[in-house]
């Protein structure tokens, strides 16, 4: 589990997708003034899945010359239909520079020696840090607006996720009802996450904090029988496709608190990212904290 309560990217490739890898925040410093028309880069590279969310809203298809690997999966991603009419790569340096992009995004926790070969070949290069929070999650969708010379459409996202926040709040005088997220690998996430600050604006208490536990960690089940929250939600990968972490939910054990804890669905596409998935990601936890409240 990582530091951010949001799953890692399965599988490895020469940039290594951990959690801190795929889920981005921060520009870097050389490429966040705002560039003028002229000089918008044309042909651009992402080789993360979270940034492949937030450039396919920001430009023209014709800009972009490749998208990550894992923007297609349909199972992580939020943009895989999209993702699969575009060119990808597997995110080697080979591949990138073979595709001449005069803008590469990528996750500052790449490899060096990717990094290195990026710099050698000459190209163009923003990077960016995990984002650990809804504010500096929104700073990441107007750096990488700035990056890539689309400013006025990164505060169109921006104005989008902010409604997404208004519309998530809860009736006045509505108390919160306790839950948990039940990741893949039976991981919740802890205090201090985006995705604990994503339930709590949507009216969830994490339970996780009701446990004695101060960050993303495996919650034994027999802690859920001993005490359930109000509200369980496990992942899906895809429709019926039950995950790990939904199959241990579905323990026998379990039936003896089902007249004290709800479940509802969370698709594993949204575990994965913030920027613009936070807008799906809220609508998923308010329509659960309803399904208990009816509010």
């Amino acid at each position: 589990m990582t530091k951010g309560g949001l799953k890692a990217w399965p599988g490895s490739s020469p940039l290594a997708p951990s959690r801190r890898a795929v889920v981005t925040g921060l520009c870097a410093a050389t490429l966040c003034a705002a560039a003028p028309a002229s000089a918008r880069p044309q042909r651009i590279v992402s080789l993360n899945p979270c940034l492949d969310v937030i450039l396919v809203q920001l430009v023209d298809r014709r800009r972009i010359a490749a998208l990550s690997h894992w923007a297609s999966e349909a199972n992580g991603s939020t943009i895989a239909s999209l993702a699969r009419t575009l060119p990808k790569t597997y995110e080697s340096a080979e591949e990138v520079i073979a595709l001449a992009p005069d803008l590469v995004l990528g996750a500052k926790l790449m490899p060096v020696a990717t990094r290195q070969a990026l710099a050698r070949g000459g190209l163009n290069t923003a990077l960016f840090d995990v984002p650990e929070t809804i504010a500096a999650s929104i700073a990441q969708v107007r750096d990488v607006a700035r990056a890539v010379g689309e400013s006025a459409r990164g505060e169109r996202i921006v104005a989008r996720i902010e409604a997404a926040l208004r519309a998530a709040a809860p009736p006045r005088g509505t108390a919160p009802v306790s839950a948990l997220v039940f990741m893949g690998g039976g991981f919740a996430s802890g205090r201090g996450t985006l995705m604990d600050e994503l339930m709590r604006r949507a009216g969830l208490s994490n339970a996780i904090t009701r446990y004695g536990f101060t960050q993303s960690r495996n919650v034994p089940l027999e802690v859920l029988v001993a005490d359930p929250p109000q509200l369980l939600l496990s992942g899906e990968t895809s429709a019926g496709a039950p995950g790990w972490a939904q199959r241990v939910t579905q323990h026998p054990a379990l039936a003896h608190v089902a007249n004290r804890m709800q479940r509802a669905v969370f698709p594993q596409r949204l575990l994965n990212c913030g920027g613009p998935v936070m807008i799906q990601t809220l609508a998923t936890l308010v329509r659960a904290r309803q399904s208990v409240t009816g509010a």
